[in-house]
């Protein structure tokens, strides 16, 4: 139960919100706007597709963000909405801090 509520492949797809293409092409990071409905906020989610044909990967979803700003600071690091990620291993998830 608990590996399946933190399973970042399990996100809700979303709403296409922007992306950014790493310096050297190598990824692209896409980031969607994830409605909650009623009782809940928005959240981002970021996913990293590997523009050289590895599956696509979710590496980011934070809480109660409704746009997200990414920028590559070089070919493997990425900052989004102020959180630093060295790609392709690092994640970014709310509910585990």
């Amino acid at each position: 139960m608990y590996r399946t509520f933190f399973d970042m492949s399990r996100l809700p797809e979303g709403e296409y919100l922007t992306e950014s293409t790493s310096p050297d092409g190598t990824y692209t990071l896409k980031a969607y706007l994830s409605d909650g409905g009623a009782t809940t906020g928005y959240a981002v989610r970021g996913e990293l597709v590997f523009n050289k044909g590895r599956k696509e990967k979710n590496i980011y979803w934070n809480y109660k963000e409704s746009s997200a700003d990414i920028h590559w600071q070089s070919e493997e690091m990425v900052e989004i909405n102020g959180h630093s990620l060295h790609v392709p291993n690092d994640i970014y998830d709310f509910r585990r801090e």
